[in-house]
């Protein structure tokens, strides 16, 4: 999951330098990746906590921090002085270039987005233990994308060509509507993954077993008492 969500940030700042219009929407070619980032942050605080969450915004953030030096040191390298490999050149600069300020913005929201995200999922499951996992979702998804989505289109707005308030809003709310819609569709099948992993996971029924060993003499469900925590 780790490794999926490195991909799918990298590939998303790629994207998401590009301008992306249907009809009166304005998007970005990003679009249809970055809501599996959060997906998977969902997935991997409700089953691994917050400190492996924290881990995972961190691997993101330094792994879009490689992938910017990376396309600095590729264009910075000379190249072929023919027509060709001077168009060649105009063109990883013009694809490659902005990547910088979409990374950035990308950072900053998805740090500032994720880590409300996982905040309120953890919160809210230190007080509800296993139950209510889709209200997890549903209310972490709706802040969590929320920020996200204010910091990344207000930093990453004039590297793809938005220069007009009316522009940005429009990026901004079809951007949130588009993300939170996303999540919540997928929300049933994202839950079942979930249940599927925990069941699955060595860790997480280690952790059932321990909390049922600490507090069974009660004759209360495992589930059902102190286990998120320490899962």
């Amino acid at each position: 999951m780790l490794a999926i969500l490195c991909v799918v940030v990298v590939l998303s700042n790629i994207g998401g330098s590009k301008g992306v219009v249907f009809g009166p929407i304005i998007t970005d070619g990003g679009f249809f990746l970055f809501p599996l980032a959060y997906i998977l942050g969902d997935t991997i605080t409700e089953i691994y906590g917050v400190r492996a969450a924290r881990r995972a915004i961190i691997s993101g953030f330094a792994t879009s921090v490689a992938a910017v030096v990376t396309y600095a040191v590729i264009i910075a390298l000379p190249g072929f002085t023919d027509d060709y490999g001077m168009a060649k050149q105009a063109a990883l600069e013009t694809a490659l270039g902005p990547v910088w300020q979409i990374v950035l913005a990308s950072m900053l929201g998805f740090i500032c987005g994720q880590s409300m995200n996982s905040f309120i999922m953890w919160a809210r499951k230190k007080r509800r233990l296993e139950r209510g996992l889709i209200g997890r979702l549903a209310g972490s998804t709706g802040a969590g994308e929320l920020v996200d989505t204010l910091v990344f289109c207000s930093v990453a707005a004039t590297a793809i060509g938005i220069t007009t308030l009316g522009q940005w809003a429009n990026y901004t709310f079809f951007g949130f509507v588009y993300k939170v819609a996303v999540q919540y569709a997928v929300m049933p099948l994202t839950a079942y993954v979930i249940r599927r992993i925990k069941r699955a996971e060595p860790s997480y029924q280690a952790a059932l077993a321990a909390a049922g060993d600490e507090d069974g003499q009660d004759g209360s469900r495992p589930a059902d008492r102190g286990v998120a925590s320490r899962a």
